[in-house]
């Protein structure tokens, strides 16, 4: 199994940046994926959610109107597009992979640093 994120980096305030997470090893249309992130010093949290043939999502109030969940399950990868990026976004960014009535299968990926600075 591999979860492999890419697209991070350094962006200015106000910028855009969208990242991927390429999935391998198991059926990827049956798993709920999401991105989570973790800043320094902080917990990490759950960013954004998509179900498994992405007819619903659910995002942190922080990002709600300026990041978007997609997903395409004929490429395996899910996607995070991040606009009017903040200061505050800066952290690792997570991908995951969750399946069955106790998410019984949960894998990450190893992370993408996004910094958002000036």
């Amino acid at each position: 199994v591999q979860l492999v994120e890419s697209g991070g980096g350094l962006v200015q305030p106000g910028g855009s940046l969208r990242l991927s997470c390429a999935a391998s090893g198991f059926t990827f249309s049956s798993y709920v994926m999401s991105w989570y992130r973790q800043a320094p010093g902080k917990e990490r949290e759950l960013v954004a959610r998509i179900t498994r043939a992405g007819g619903s999502t659910n995002y942190a109030d922080s990002v709600k109107g300026r990041f978007t969940i997609s997903r395409d399950n004929a490429k395996n990868t899910v996607y995070l597009q991040m606009n009017s990026l903040k200061p505050e976004d800066t952290a690792v960014y997570y991908c995951n992979a969750k399946y069955g009535p106790m998410n019984d299968y949960d894998y990450w990926g190893q992370g993408t640093q996004v910094t958002v600075s000036s």
